[in-house]
């Protein structure tokens, strides 16, 4: 005989909290032990009865599911989550994964890939459904790019940057930086070489598509 899952169920919503635990409540090897509508039910439920998967939607009243798994992150419960939501945003998936979570799926994914994903999770593994884990690449892609392209800019051009970015011109940046207008074009010149770009504009436009300045 299999061993028996101990699953929590975490939702606002009631109809698709119910409709997931008589989904779970089909297969032999699987125990719903509780059910929560809000952040901080569900972190005292977990901590209480010490599920084997915890089901956790991240949209909720009072704590989000991130607040959620952060907390039994810090608490070190040792409890393995399943994220199950509609948010598909590369930011929240880099959320949940950075606070410790194992598996990602996308409300709408067929009974099969749930029932599936809570065993391998239970078992020790971790499972992101195939577009999650494009975006989660795609993300930490994102990030890798940034990071190189900063470490390729100077310090001293890294604030130039900043301050072309706010729409100062060359006499301007040189009066704030304490340095030649001469200087100035030097640097803007080199960030222009290596961030690719043609001219000043493009220069921003690139930066701030990359997240290395804020307008």
């Amino acid at each position: 005989m299999s061993e028996t899952i101990r699953i929590i169920v975490a939702d606002d919503h009631p109809i698709v909290r119910d409709g997931l635990i008589a989904i779970l409540s089909t297969q032999p090897d699987f125990e719903v032990i509780g059910k929560a509508g809000d952040g901080l039910e569900t972190i005292k439920l977990s901590e209480s009865f010490r599920p084997d998967v915890l089901l956790l939607d991240l949209e909720m009243p009072g704590l989000d599911g991130v607040g959620v798994l952060r907390q039994l992150r810090d608490s070190q419960s040792g409890i393995r989550a399943i994220v199950f939501t509609a948010f598909d945003t590369d930011e929240r998936i880099l959320g949940a994964v950075e606070a410790g979570v194992q598996g990602y799926l996308l409300k709408g994914a067929p009974r099969e890939e749930i029932f599936n994903a809570i065993r391998v999770v239970h078992a020790g593994g971790s499972l992101l459904q195939p577009v999650v884990a494009s975006k989660l690449l795609r993300q930490v892609s994102g990030e890798s790019q940034k990071d190189q392209l900063m470490e390729n800019l100077t310090p001293r051009e890294q604030d130039v940057l900043r301050l072309l970015a706010q729409g100062l011109q060359n006499k301007e940046i040189a009066a704030e930086l304490v340095i030649t207008e001469r200087t100035v074009k030097f640097y803007v010149s080199s960030i222009l070489g290596k961030l690719g770009a043609g001219n000043r504009t493009e220069a921003v436009t690139i930066a701030v598509q990359r997240g290395l300045v804020k307008l």
